[in-house]
């Protein structure tokens, strides 16, 4: 099986030289690219001269990770694609137990290792942690991170177990499925492409499965912190782009329920002085009902849904049942 290590890199020339060797040094199985977004700074030159071994496609433009990852893997010829941010330290052996479900099961399309907290390595890290889902009303969670409430990783997770989402942060994808479903939805730019595209996959009856044998250290918020607005509208929107594009239900019901919490997030942000995040979130849902109509029409090309939630609404169990720990 050939494995093709793909960094998508914008300006990122001091998270390079951070862990770049580190990915070298432990994937000795796979070939490794650098897809460069039309960066500014040296990272394409700093990578030729260190690294020569590493392969470089170079981009166009910055068209954000679904386009940036889309315009690289067309580049690529291998069995399967490992999408891996550019601020994850990689460890030892991390890829022997991703081959070996590759290997043995056929219908497993996704998969991402665990996850850990670069500066808290004892910690699961926010993007991901032991892989990911949604509840109804599309509100991302994961095993080992309920909103910001993070867990502390003492072997509960070190299963392999079928999860909805598994995370950009490293993403290991079987190339034929990524261009049965062509590739990520561009129109996200960054954030949540990752979860509209394993929902796609489990729609089409693929599985997406964590591994908990297989370890990486992701800093998180390296290219757009947590605080910054951007990211506020990005995950906002995105979520509803995800939403209308494949959940099943009413979907009326479905958005009128969002559009409330969506304004007590609002709110909330208002409460702790945080107007731009509520600007934020109110750009979001303006955008989103401008793309509306193409969203519906992607929607009525989707055949076999799959029921998408365990959880009803994972705000409730978090603020109001005060469940910060993840439960099945």
């Amino acid at each position: 099986m050939k494995l093709a290590i793909i960094i998508l890199n914008w300006n990122g020339q001091k998270l390079l030289e951070q862990f770049l060797p580190s990915v070298i040094k432990y994937s000795t199985e796979a070939t490794i690219y650098i897809a460069d977004n039309a960066s500014t700074d040296d990272s394409v030159f700093f990578v030729k001269t260190n690294f020569p071994s590493i392969k470089i496609i170079q981009n166009k433009e910055n068209g954000g990770y679904a386009k940036g990852y889309n315009d690289a893997l067309k580049h690529i010829k291998a069995d399967v694609f490992c999408l891996l941010n550019s601020d994850v330290e990689v460890t030892e052996n991390w890829l022997t137990p991703i081959f070996k479900i590759f290997k043995n099961e056929s219908n497993t399309a996704i998969i991402q290792p665990k996850i850990l907290d670069y500066n808290r390595k004892k910690y699961f890290e926010y993007a991901g942690a032991a892989g990911g889902f949604i509840d109804r009303y599309g509100y991302p969670y994961c095993r080992g991170r309920i909103f910001n409430s993070i867990e502390k990783d003492t072997g509960q997770y070190n299963d392999t177990v079928e999860i909805f989402w598994a995370s950009g942060a490293c993403l290991f994808i079987r190339s034929d499925v990524f261009k049965t479903l062509n590739g990520f939805d561009e129109r996200f730019f960054a954030h949540m492409e990752e979860i509209d595209l394993c929902w796609r996959a489990k729609n089409l009856g693929y599985a997406v499965k964590y591994v908990g044998t297989s370890k990486i250290y992701h800093v998180g918020g390296a290219t757009l912190n947590n605080t910054n607005p951007k990211k506020t509208y990005l995950n906002f929107r995105n979520s509803l782009f995800t939403l209308t594009k494949n959940a099943n239900g009413s979907l009326f019901l479905i958005l009128f329920v969002r559009l409330f919490l969506d304004g007590v997030a609002g709110v909330k942000f208002l409460l702790e002085l945080k107007p731009k995040h509520t600007i934020a979130i109110v750009r979001a849902h303006f955008s989103f009902y401008s793309h509306l109509t193409s969203l519906i029409k992607d929607q009525n090309n989707h055949k076999n849904k799959v029921k998408y939630y365990k959880k009803t609404s994972i705000a409730f169990d978090y603020f109001v049942n005060k469940e910060t720990k993840y439960k099945s």
